[in-house]
């Protein structure tokens, strides 16, 4: 699977290949994303671990990608770096509401949006590591 990547000062963008993600890509993809993860550089460190994950050429996604996707975020969020999702096609936003995992996504409708929230949470880490203090 070929994924097409973009690194910006504080994240990466993903563009993922469609039109489909199904449970024989999961793997893959996890290890995929997960490896943004895998450094051991300290926390002061510019190492860029954000990822943006962009869905515009996505029309369908199988429960186990889904979880999948669910899982990864939880465990960058766990790790302090941020990880959204942009530009869900209806049908693949509809079949994540309906399976009542949209609720537990960080989503937005555009690109922008997802930068901006990547940015205020690393706002909000830096403030978090300096104590909250001006």
């Amino acid at each position: 699977m070929e994924f097409k990547s973009d690194t910006k000062e504080k994240l990466h963008v993903i563009t993922l290949p469609g039109p489909a993600l199904s449970a024989t890509m999961t793997e893959e993809l996890s290890a995929f994303l997960m490896a943004y993860l895998q450094n051991d550089a300290p926390p002061a460190d510019k190492q860029v671990r954000n990822l943006v994950l962009v869905f515009k050429d996505i029309n369908t996604i199988d429960i186990a990608a889904a979880e999948a996707f669910v899982n990864v975020q939880q465990k960058f969020y766990e790790d302090n770096a941020s990880f959204v999702i942009c530009e869900l096609q209806k049908p693949v936003e509809k079949f994540l509401d309906e399976n009542e995992l949209l609720e537990l996504m960080n989503v937005t409708p555009t690109l922008s949006e997802a930068i901006d929230i990547v940015q205020m949470e690393e706002i909000e880490r830096e403030m978090m590591r300096d104590g909250g203090t001006d």
